[in-house]
């Protein structure tokens, strides 16, 4: 059952709303309220929303909240993240949404800065920030990579042109407009991540977001982690959702010949998602001498060099490997083909 705690009805209308859901986050959730306390933004609440906690997390909340009345304990019972989620977009009561996780903190200047952001920049519907990973004994090669690629795609332009490779913002990371969020249907509940759906929804019906280059959160690395552990995470998921949305990517239907970058088999077999959906390869790129030549699935594998040449086809870039890819973009680059116009990388 749901219960609203003291829900501060009388108090001043907020300009941000904080989402928090929160389960069994009773080690980190002391830091993350502090980091909250700290903010040079004051104007806030924070929608605390217990998701099934069978730990201290709610007695943690219901004292922060005694002493600071922009904190709401909304015990809502173990619903899952999406409908947490949703359920604070329908209890908040300010026009801007922050997303905030119990085990992160955010710079003192987060809330401050991303809402100037948000008011300067009226065509923006979400901003996002750079993030840093802790602690550091816990960052593996993979988190360290994704956190460089992540860090550096900020502008509209690159996420547009990016949005493909992997989920361009780290979720507690983001601030939005909660309208826009809503007309979209809000968060939904499937078998994949419910914050990269939404990125690539709100990418599909012509959105602008954006990243601030400073690091205004501090994104905690644990073995726990949902990306971790959570199946809608895995890279199944991602695939199939990558594959869901490039189908109905307009830069798809525009009659160009489409190309896929990377014959190889794992290749291949993610490639097969898209593929099944109506979109069969024109030709295969490939730097592999024993792979140039043949023919995979009706279509003929051919060096790099041979993109260049009239008139254009559609790149989709399959190779993961981070290096490679930054070396294809170099290649693509030389050629004349554009990030976002002329090829996608597919993460």
């Amino acid at each position: 059952m749901l219960n609203l705690g003291s829900y501060p009805i009388a108090m001043i209308k907020p300009l941000i709303s904080v989402l928090l859901p929160i389960r069994n986050a009773a080690a980190t959730l002391p830091v993350c309220l502090q980091s909250l306390a700290r903010q040079t933004f004051t104007n806030y609440e924070v929608l605390a929303i217990d998701d099934g906690s069978s730990d201290e997390s709610p007695m943690i909340i219901a004292a922060a909240a005694a002493r600071d009345a922009r904190i709401v304990p909304i015990i809502a019972g173990r619903i899952g993240l999406p409908a947490a989620l949703n359920l604070g977009l329908t209890l908040a009561r300010a026009p801007i949404i922050a997303r905030m996780d119990a085990d992160d903190a955010m710079h003192p200047t987060r809330l401050e800065r991303q809402y100037h952001a948000l008011q300067v920049n009226p065509d923006l519907a979400l901003i996002a920030s750079r993030v840093v990973a802790f602690p550091a004994r816990a960052i593996r090669a993979g988190l360290r990579e994704y956190l460089r690629w992540q860090n550096q795609v900020l502008t509209s332009e690159q996420i547009a042109a990016e949005i493909y490779v992997e989920a361009p913002f780290v979720h507690p990371s983001v601030m939005f407009r909660r309208a826009v969020v809503q007309e979209l249907g809000g968060y939904t509940d499937h078998s994949w991540p419910e914050d990269y759906e939404l990125w690539l929804r709100m990418h599909a019906a012509g959105m602008r977001m954006h990243k601030l280059p400073g690091n205004l959160l501090a994104w905690r690395e644990h073995p726990t982690r949902a990306t971790r552990v959570d199946p809608r995470y895995a890279r199944d998921a991602f695939d199939t959702l990558r594959a869901t949305y490039l189908a109905r990517d307009p830069r798809l239907h525009s009659g160009r010949p489409l190309v896929y970058w990377g014959a190889g088999r794992v290749t291949r077999q993610r490639a097969r998602r898209l593929i099944e959906r109506g979109f069969p390869p024109f030709a295969w790129i490939d730097i592999d001498p024993a792979k140039i030549g043949q023919t995979i699935w009706g279509a003929p594998v051919h060096a790099p060099a041979w993109l260049n040449r009239q008139p254009r086809p559609f790149v989709l870039v399959y190779v993961t490997n981070h290096g490679a890819r930054d070396l294809i973009a170099g290649w693509l680059g030389e050629m004349g083909y554009q990030p976002g116009r002329d090829y996608l990388g597919v993460g």
